[in-house]
């Protein structure tokens, strides 16, 4: 090879040293994977702030809680099957709404299994309520007969029992908003982590352009270094 040659080879070596020293530079310019993840967590923080405010104008637990909140007022058989109805009702049109909104889909379920439990609950409160009413058939009949002490413990009976559904009944609905709290808290814990996962997923994929300056880059470095030679 020749001085010609030998110029070339020096300008390549020259060339190529420069192409590595700029990716190098480029490479340390971006941000760490320890940075990548602390900004994104801050991100997701903040979405979460924002998600404290129901994102849809239709809140899915409401339908539990006016359901129980009417089967609570019942105060007869035919009261207990209205709120039975307006729960088979809304069961219903939760499960239409679930096929048309699939990212609320768990949320929506479980609005649904309140209400069966509600539909079930009802049927009991009407079992309830046909007892106690030949209870108070019994104690009228006993205070008739002049049978004082039997009705008086009779009377306290009743009392006792309606107090027990009146606690039970609250119960149910202080179930009902305890779970609407909960899958809004969920619902809203899983979207802040999907966003978060696509964030991640859309940082650490490497575009075209970045790729080829990677592949030129290490072609350089593992290049080997040409020969010179001196003969004439």
């Amino acid at each position: 090879m020749g001085v010609s040659g030998i110029g070339m080879g020096n300008y390549q070596a020259q060339d190529g040293e420069r192409l590595a020293q700029t990716l190098r530079e480029q490479r340390a310019s971006q941000p760490s994977l320890s940075e990548m993840m602390k900004d994104a967590r801050e991100q997701a923080e903040q979405r979460e702030k924002m998600f404290q405010i129901p994102k849809n104008s239709r809140r899915y637990g409401d339908a539990p809680v006016m359901a129980y909140a009417k089967l609570a007022r019942a105060r007869s058989v035919g009261e207990v099957d209205a709120a039975s109805g307006y729960a088979r009702r809304q069961m219903a049109q939760l499960r239409a709404a679930k096929r048309s909104d699939p990212e609320n889909a768990d949320r929506i379920q479980a609005a649904i299994d309140q209400l069966q439990k509600a539909v079930n609950r009802a049927g009991r409160k009407k079992r309830e309520l046909s007892q106690e009413k030949l209870a108070e058939v019994r104690r009228a009949r006993l205070e008739k007969e002049e049978r004082t002490r039997e009705a008086k413990r009779q009377r306290s009976e009743l009392r006792r029992r309606r107090a027990q559904r009146m606690i039970r009944e609250s119960g149910y609905l202080r179930e009902a908003e305890v779970d609407d709290k909960v899958q809004s808290q969920l619902s809203a814990a899983k979207l802040a982590l999907r966003d978060q996962m696509q964030e991640l997923s859309d940082r650490f994929q490497p575009s075209v352009e970045d790729a080829v300056q990677q592949y030129a880059a290490s072609a350089v470095e593992s290049a080997p270094a040409p020969e010179i030679s001196v003969e004439a």
